[in-house]
């Protein structure tokens, strides 16, 4: 149960039932952290410009990288919602049942070479709050292994975005 009172869709903005319709639609329900991104309309339409232009459009990443980012950083945040969501909308990308477990138990196990590995690692390593200490050979190593600025700025900002999205599911206590 959330620690704040959620909003059902006839307590949402008009701007904010809109983009729910579809997913009531589609599933029946609206999920708790979109109840909660409805308490209000400017953090709402933030998060949904992030979740539409890093997670959903096409990008130099590959769909299969981000969502490993997406669980292994949720993972690394213990947000079991989050970890729930994520692979469900692996399965819904086409992420075999064999590969998200493989996510789930670790970089080292995920099904990708060397690179994807590396580039995992560093989103881990950049997830963390003292990620300060991360120096420009590190991305420098990324870049020598063909990631190009687009991609290492992508995957960086898909890192914060569930940072961000994971304290939020959290504090909340939402999914649990």
């Amino acid at each position: 149960m959330a620690h704040i009172e959620l909003p059902e869709f006839e307590q949402m903005s008009p701007a904010i039932q809109e983009k729910a319709l579809p997913i009531l639609e589609k599933t029946g329900k609206l999920g708790d952290i979109f109840k909660l991104l409805a308490v209000d309309e400017k953090v709402y339409f933030a998060t949904d410009m992030m979740v539409q232009n890093y997670l959903l459009n096409q990008t130099t990443l590959s769909y299969d990288i981000k969502e490993a980012i997406a669980l292994l950083v949720s993972i690394e945040n213990g947000c079991k919602m989050c970890v729930d969501v994520h692979k469900s909308i692996a399965k819904m990308l086409g992420l075999s049942e064999e590969k998200i477990e493989k996510i789930l138990q670790g970089v080292e196990a995920v099904d990708t070479d060397e690179k994807g590995k590396a580039l995992l690692r560093f989103c881990l390593r950049a997830a963390q709050k003292d990620n300060y200490k991360i120096l420009k050979e590190d991305i420098d190593a990324l870049k020598e292994m063909g990631y190009s600025d687009v991609q290492v700025l992508e995957a960086v900002a898909i890192t914060g975005y569930f940072n961000y999205i994971n304290t939020l599911s959290n504090v909340f206590g939402l999914g649990q």
